[in-house]
């Protein structure tokens, strides 16, 4: 059989714990019901709903025992608090696989995609781990940990943040060989006084916990890179670069994107490459440098890393891309809808206008969120790059979209919303076949309910109303 991931011996002496009922073992970690897995250990955090509450819910979905702060139903390793609990779990968990080479990526574009690029590496080298998803913050990163396997050859662990501050603890809890910081850019502005510069500061956070000797994987093209590059050896990591620069380790020569994938001109360490991704975002010409710079500095085979990147299908809401079936033909919907910033923006309007449709290029938005007091600003700037990207048709939802909007020439404009579950018919009623229609916007301006509403249109799929 295999080992367990955790023994409840294991955990109450990791976490300062008293095991209360019978002994148990423990094959993973969850904090949620809804995706409990059988033998799973349930950490009941605090939230907006007490997670003792759901203690008995999560036994009955096959938790083989739980974490807790009082006494609950079942067998259970009992402690005062069960989020610092969590993290000593994590600590432990890092401290008993000394062998693991650790990643951490963060940065303002591109984090999760990167991260989970990494890990499709990682997965092809041997026996790799990852975080999930967006886990990403003071829960998700601790909980990560506590998930990897003492058997794990290499993880890679996605950092991010909204306020200054909280990158330097989760980085020293993952105490990284090799990080990455994507770009720096205007996100979450909002919540710093300084603005751009306070999120750069913050995005150096992640050499805080930086093992001696380790690398810092840096986007040379960025306005930021010179303070980024000092701080990393300042912390006494190597700087390995990307960017388009001649000077750069990973330099990208050229970015080609076709229907459904892209062509890729690289050098990296003065050797040419040309290899395909299943990507057509132009921001994934950069993405490709980083994620095969980290791969390198995790000790995976360069060969292994371009079978990774060839494989490598979008992640939802993030550039994948589906023919939308009409009765007259088919037009195809790319998703961009999980998130959106000014540089996001700028990158999927450059990569529209690369291709070649045989209808219209056209362009679905909604707000960019946590832009702060220059977010109409930002928002009318969009004008500019649509234009060179000779979009067709704009549609756009929510209050500060009325800034471009307005700033938009009258042949351009599509339609206009208060909200994306208004926008999405409008949309839906002016795509035709051959089109080439990109949704994209922040999560919480609800980008995803245009994309849905467009896939209703499928005529395969028997939902056309």
């Amino acid at each position: 059989m295999a080992e367990p991931l955790w023994t409840s011996e294991e955990i109450a002496a990791a976490v300062g714990g008293r095991l209360a009922g019978a002994p148990f073992k423990v094959n993973g970690v969850s904090i949620d019901t809804r995706s409990i897995e059988q033998g799973d250990l349930f950490v009941a955090l605090a939230g907006v709903r007490d997670g003792h509450e759901f203690v008995g819910q999560a036994l009955a979905a096959g938790a083989s025992g739980s974490l807790a702060s009082q006494a609950v139903e079942g067998s259970s390793v009992v402690v005062g608090d069960t989020l610092m609990a969590l993290e000593m779990l994590g600590e432990a968990a890092r401290t008993r696989a000394p062998q693991v080479q650790r990643g951490a990526v963060t940065g303002s574009v591109g984090k999760t995609s990167v991260t989970q690029a990494v890990r499709a590496g990682l997965m092809l080298a041997g026996r790799g781990h990852s975080s999930v998803k967006s886990y990403n913050n003071h829960i998700g990163v601790p909980l990560t940990l506590a998930r990897m396997p003492r058997d794990t050859e290499r993880a890679v662990f996605e950092i991010g943040m909204n306020h200054a501050g909280e990158i330097a603890p989760l980085s020293r809890f993952v105490r990284p060989h090799a990080v990455a910081i994507t770009t720096v850019g205007p996100v979450h502005v909002e919540n710093f006084p300084d603005g751009e510069a306070g999120v750069a500061r913050a995005k150096a956070e992640i050499f805080a916990g930086i093992e001696p000797g380790g690398v810092a994987v840096l986007n040379a093209d960025n306005k930021w890179f010179d303070m980024l590059a000092a701080e990393a050896r300042k912390a006494g990591a190597t700087v390995r670069t990307f960017g388009a620069g001649e000077a750069c380790d990973a330099r990208l020569i050229d970015f080609q994107p076709e229907a459904g994938r892209a062509i890729v001109r690289a050098r990296l360490n003065g050797k040419v490459l040309d290899f395909p991704i299943l990507q057509t975002g132009f921001h994934w010409g950069p993405n490709s440098m980083a994620v095969l710079l980290m791969l390198e500095a995790l000790d995976v085979d360069l060969d292994v890393g371009l079978a990774a990147l060839g494989g490598f299908e979008p992640l939802a809401g993030r550039g994948a891309e589906r023919d939308i079936a009409l009765a007259a033909g088919a037009f195809t919907l790319i998703d961009e809808s999980y998130n959106a910033n000014p540089i996001s923006m700028a990158a999927a309007f450059a990569s529209l206008g690369a291709r070649k449709p045989s209808g219209r290029r056209i362009v679905a938005l909604t707000d960019m969120l946590e832009l702060g007091p220059d977010g109409p600003a930002f928002h009318a700037g969009l004008a500019e790059p649509l234009a060179r990207a000779e979009v067709d048709l704009v549609f756009c939802a929510g209050p500060l979209m009325k800034s471009l909007w307005d700033a938009l020439p009258s042949t351009r404009r599509g339609g206009y919303a208060d909200t994306a579950a208004e926008l999405g018919p409008l949309v839906a009623q002016a795509a035709e076949p051959g089109d080439l229609v990109m949704v994209k916007g922040s999560n919480g301006s609800k980008a995803g309910a245009v994309a849905a509403a467009l896939s209703l249109l499928d005529v395969r799929s028997g939902e056309a109303g």
